[in-house]
């Protein structure tokens, strides 16, 4: 239900009085729906305050510009504007320490909140230690000269291996050839064919053949049971 005609003008004299900056119907209207106004009765209530005298108006155009009576305010003098500028200041320093407080207790409880609770702490080192247990049986195991992988077992692993490397090996150098014959008649710029094709190198994408080729070497060179 909406207010009296008197009601709206006082609540629409208090609104005014409050802002006391320039309005239009339009302002007024939107920050006054809360009470249930509509534009109709606050357009209303306008006019007949400034027809009270109890506002100002001004008419640009067809549009009318409402402002409080500025004869009702208090203006301060000279003193006492900078003493409010003072007080002013203080309470700015003041709401900078107070967010600077605010901020350091934020911090606080960020850093306790991504801190390991008792319980994750106990946990975590009982996993821990079991590890560190493991690695030392197996340290001892490897001082002693146990053999942790039966002789088959790395010799399958080897040949496997082996074989891949030949793989590797007889298809680069397959390609090498396909690639050789191809380029050797062909007017493009070998590189901008090679980009057309979408063809890569071992050496494209970070792969070493000798690398891994040495491996197996190695491996023969290395004593049994080491």
């Amino acid at each position: 239900m909406a207010p009296k005609s008197d009601n709206t003008e006082a609540i629409v004299l208090n609104f005014v009085n409050e802002q006391n900056k320039p309005l239009n119907t339009q302002n007024a209207a939107d920050a006054l729906q809360k009470f249930n106004l509509k534009k109709t009765a606050v357009q209303k209530a306008l006019d007949s305050l400034a027809d009270a005298g109890k506002i100002t108006f001004k008419e640009y155009g067809k549009q009318k510009i409402y402002i409080a009576r500025q004869d009702q305010f208090e203006i301060p003098n000279s003193e006492e504007l900078a003493q409010m500028k003072e007080e002013n200041a203080k309470l700015q320093e003041q709401l900078q320490e107070k967010k600077k407080t605010i901020s350091d207790v934020e911090s606080e409880i960020k850093s306790l909140q991504s801190n390991l609770t008792l319980e994750e702490i106990q946990e975590k080192d009982a996993k821990l230690r079991k590890e560190v247990k493991e690695m030392e049986e197996k340290l001892i195991k490897l001082r002693e000269g146990i053999t942790l992988v039966r002789p088959e077992d790395k010799k399958a692993v080897e040949d496997m291996y082996s074989d891949k490397i030949n793989q590797w090996r007889k298809r680069k150098r397959m390609f090498r050839d396909i690639w050789d014959t191809v380029t050797e008649n062909s007017p493009k710029d070998v590189k901008e064919l090679k980009e057309e094709l979408g063809i890569e190198y071992d050496e494209d994408v970070d792969l070493n053949f000798q690398a891994y080729a040495d491996l197996i070497q190695h491996g023969k060179k290395r004593p049994r049971g080491q």
